[in-house]
């Protein structure tokens, strides 16, 4: 069986056992702070598992796309070494949530494996947890596994807790003798030692318990099922082969790497390393590109850098100086887009950042080289043999040296690396990216909006259709706690049972408006409703200040949404679709959502694309656009599966959660994507729109921001009114402002080049012209012609014109002139060649500029410098005679 086919009799199986199929999540994991790349199958199900969250089925299973590069989970290193370590990989499941529990999960697990993929159960073995004796019986009464293939382990290796608290539980691994050959030894062993032999395939968790604060494990109302299983691990064993590598997932990238570098796989051990490492590293930087994060110095961009740099560095080690990975990334799509034609489809974006980013890193290898030599220099000058942890240190976190390469360079000139210094400067970056990391651009969610849920309080959206409704309060939050009663002047959260509010969420801003409260036909609490959030699915918060009477539980309450505020945030929103949709028809399907924000003032759209838009493409954008609004389009709304709305063309926006029934938002055939958000009814109530900046905000991410409606007439009109009034100024119409301007600023340029002729003209007479002696006095300090002069220079450029006319007069010497503009201090220093090497300019103009509160540098023979300290001139200027007396 080929890995495709195993992993879809795994999904054919559990759906016959009345598992809903889930498809994977985005390795970008939503909605969880604590994780920088999805690592498990269970992510996507964690507020399930939790209770936070209510799902159309109580049993699934998937196949889940995962990345181990980073935080906890890294095993980068390894990667190429070994027969199992991969930064991605994929993660076969079944769950279930309050279902079934230990006896089908162990029946389903074994009945898989034996008689689905025809696995020999002799070969079998099962761990369980120390005291875990129904699990234990299990395997030997219903399975019938013999007493000696069931081994006990301890927490370590059989217990699983998602955190310090929380639902937790004993787990069973279910293993596979790989026969003597792997063996490692005669004290080979489950839980002895770490080789090959004993391969672990499946792991499957039993979350039966909830652990508090104080340690005391209370048994879940609902227990339930986590199963993880690696696709490739299984694979090596159905295809009967001893390394993941070996299996015709990785087999066939691992070819193409052996057609681009001409080494054969098998012949060289070190080459063996390189190509495994290339095969997995490329399907690792082709998914997580194509779920659109790009290489970047921090976060998730970070750790896809370092993956492609290792690629890279390993390329090289295979003779490939030029690009290559890139290649390797059509290779990883044409072996999955079987189950992932989304590969296919973003290929040509994908592999034009993989080129970039390999060619960025040639520049970088090469400067870095040049440094390593320098600094080897430096060692053999002061006879030390050993570079320094916090130069290699450098090397790896800024060149992307890894530690092994900077060794491999060195030792051949009898240098090694101080590996402790090293390992010492590795811990301190370690500290401070977990202390800088933010996690997945979410807050954690305060346990008190975990509270409300659990106790089974939510609020329905009654908005699509409403600008108002009547809704009774269910909670109150004043200072992060509940509360019963809110009086006039306080600022709380509250939760209606109902509201027309949309709560802010997929780039939409939380509503604005009031609510009010009547007894006994009169008014008798009015509050002003300042935004409204969506902490969790379900929980939609008004963020509110009392402003009359007071707000007590269980009040009904009516409920008015700021009606135009809400139709601009719509007008917005709805443009943002055809925007998307136009960016992909000129730009091409690459384009992919990156984020976005939609209020009643502006929105803003970021999507992946590699270089700025020109006038002309931006110009087509708009101009399409516009055309959609123009035609009025009907815009439809169908609530619908996952599954269908794909299958009718539906475009899914990247990192956004869904759940089993989506939102559907059509207009015409212009744009059809799953969006929960606020529309128009039809195109043409967007008005118009109008794009007002393009700019970058990362590598290979562009930003629009646009407005529409009122907004956008409001710009234009603003901009006509300047237009106006410059061409008033210029003595013209607005028409002939770029003509004019041109003519001015010629006219400048003409001016400023006869400025610049007349005081070289001033220069030279004062320097050459009579009285020469007095005006530019020279003096010998300590043999060397010495030239001290304050000059009157309004510019860097324009110092060096004087300078050219000074140093004639000092041609054997030092020429130091000083200049002061609008406060601040220039200093230019020319040195003879005869005193460069003694005085270097570079290295007096450094001293000098410290006199002044600057920096500066340059050649031995000519630097330049500037400080904020004008009043501090003269002192720079006598601090040379200084400098010359005492060397």
């Amino acid at each position: 069986m080929t890995g495709n086919e195993i992993r879809k009799q795994f999904l054919d199986y559990f759906c016959g056992q009345e598992h809903a199929e889930v498809s994977s999540s985005s390795l970008v994991p939503a909605n969880d702070p604590t994780l920088l790349f999805t690592n498990a199958g269970m992510n996507q199900f964690k507020d399930t598992f939790l209770g936070l969250e209510e799902r159309g089925y109580k049993r699934a299973t998937s196949s889940q796309k995962c990345v181990r590069a980073g935080g906890k989970h890294n095993d980068l290193e390894n990667v190429g070494r070994t027969a199992r370590h991969h930064t991605f990989f994929e993660m076969l499941g079944n769950f279930s949530f309050g279902d079934y529990f230990k006896q089908e999960a162990i029946e389903y697990a074994w009945d898989f494996l034996t008689r689905v993929m025809g696995l020999d159960g002799e070969k079998l073995w099962a761990t369980v947890f120390l005291d875990d004796d129904e699990a234990y019986d299990l395997w030997k009464t219903v399975i019938g596994v013999p007493e000696e293939r069931i081994v006990r382990l301890g927490e370590k290796d059989n217990f699983w807790a998602m955190g310090d608290t929380g639902p937790c539980g004993p787990c069973s691994e279910i293993l596979y003798d790989q026969g003597e050959s792997m063996s490692c030894g005669p004290d080979c062993g489950i839980g002895i030692c770490d080789c090959d032999r004993y391969l672990e395939i499946w792991n499957l968790v039993f979350m039966q318990f909830n652990r508090d604060a104080e340690g005391t494990m209370n048994p879940l109302p609902k227990p339930s099922i986590d199963t993880g299983m690696g696709l490739e691990r299984l694979a090596a064993v159905v295809q009967g082969v001893q390394s993941n590598y070996d299996t015709d997932l990785l087999r066939q990238v691992i070819a193409a790497g052996e057609k681009i570098s001409g080494k054969v796989y098998g012949d060289d051990n070190e080459n063996d390393v390189s190509l495994r490492v290339l095969a997995d590293h490329s399907r690792a930087a082709t998914f997580l590109i194509a779920d659109g994060i790009l290489p970047a110095n921090e976060g998730r961009g970070y750790v896809l850098r370092r993956i492609m740099r290792r690629a890279s560095r390993h390329g090289k080690m295979l003779g490939l100086n030029d690009p290559f990975l890139y290649q390797l990334a059509e290779a990883v799509a044409q072996v999955m887009q079987q189950p992932y034609p989304e590969l296919k489809k973003s290929l040509p974006f994908i592999t034009r950042v993989i080129k970039s980013e390999e060619e960025r890193f040639g520049e970088t290898l090469d400067r870095g080289l040049k440094i390593l030599d320098e600094e080897i220099e430096k060692l053999k000058v002061s006879g030390s043999t050993t570079l320094s942890g916090e130069f290699t240190f450098k090397l790896y976190d800024t060149f992307g040296f890894p530690v092994d390469l900077t060794a491999d360079i060195i030792e051949k000139d009898g240098f090694a690396v101080d590996h402790e210094g090293f390992s010492e400067q590795m811990q301190k970056q370690q500290e401070l990216s977990r202390k800088a990391w933010k996690g997945s651009g979410e807050d954690a969610v305060d346990e008190i909006y975990k509270s409300l849920l659990n106790e089974g309080l939510k609020s329905e959206f009654v908005g699509y259709e409403n600008f108002s409704a009547q809704g009774k309060v269910i909670a109150l939050l004043h200072d992060g706690g509940p509360v019963s009663l809110a009086e006039k002047g306080q600022e709380v959260e509250i939760l209606f049972d109902r509201t027309p509010f949309y709560g802010e969420s997929g780039g939409q801003a939380g509503d604005q408006g009031r609510g009010r409260i009547e007894r006994n036909g009169e008014e008798s609490a009015a509050f002003e409703i300042m935004t409204t959030t969506k902490p969790l699915d379900g929980l939609i918060l008004h963020r509110a200040r009392i402003t009359d009477g007071q707000l007590r539980l269980n009040d009904e309450c009516q409920l008015v949404v700021a009606r135009e505020e809400r139709l601009a945030t719509a007008r917005h929103h709805s443009a943002t679709h055809l925007l998307q949709a136009k960016l992909q028809e000129v730009l091409g399907d690459h384009v992919k959502q990156a984020g976005s924000l939609v209020t009643p003032e502006r929105l803003r759209f970021d999507f992946s694309h590699f270089s700025p838009l020109t006038e002309a493409e931006l110009e087509e954008i708009e101009l399409l656009v516009n055309r959609e609004i123009m035609a009025n389009r009907s815009v439809y709304t169908e609530e619908t599966s996952m599954d269908e709305a794909i299958k009718k063309g539906a475009m899914a926006i990247f990192g956004e959660k869904y759940g089993t029934k989506v939102r559907m938002v059509s207009m015409g055939e212009a744009s059809l994507e799953l969006c929960g958000g606020t529309h128009v009814e039809s195109t043409g109530d967007i008005g118009f729109c109008k794009i007002i900046s393009e700019t970058g905000i990362a590598a290979g991410v562009r930003r629009l921001e646009a407005l529409t409606g009122v907004a956008a007439w409001n710009y234009i009109n603003k901009r006509g009114k300047i237009m106006r009034q410059a061409a008033t100024c210029l003595k013209g119409i607005p028409e002939e402002l770029v003509e004019r301007v041109e003519r001015l600023q010629e006219q400048n340029k003409d001016q400023q080049k006869e400025i610049s002729s007349l005081k070289e003209k001033l220069v030279s007479a004062s320097v050459g012209g009579g009285g020469v002696g007095n005006a530019v006095p020279i003096e010998e300090i300590n043999g060397v012609p010495v030239l001290v002069k304050r000059v009157e220079c309004d510019d860097p450029k324009e110092m060096r014109q004087v300078m050219d006319a000074y140093k004639q007069k000092n041609s054997d010497g030092i020429t130091l002139l000083g200049a002061t503009h609008a406060g601040k201090a220039i200093l230019i220093v020319h040195v003879a060649k005869a005193w460069q090497k003694k005085y270097p300019a570079g290295t007096l103009i450094r001293e000098l500029a410290a006199k002044v509160g600057g920096k500066g540098g340059g050649k031995p023979e000519l630097a330049q410098a500037g400080g904020p300290k004008g009043d501090q001139l003269d002192a720079a200027l006598e601090h040379l005679r200084a400098l010359l007396q005492t060397s």
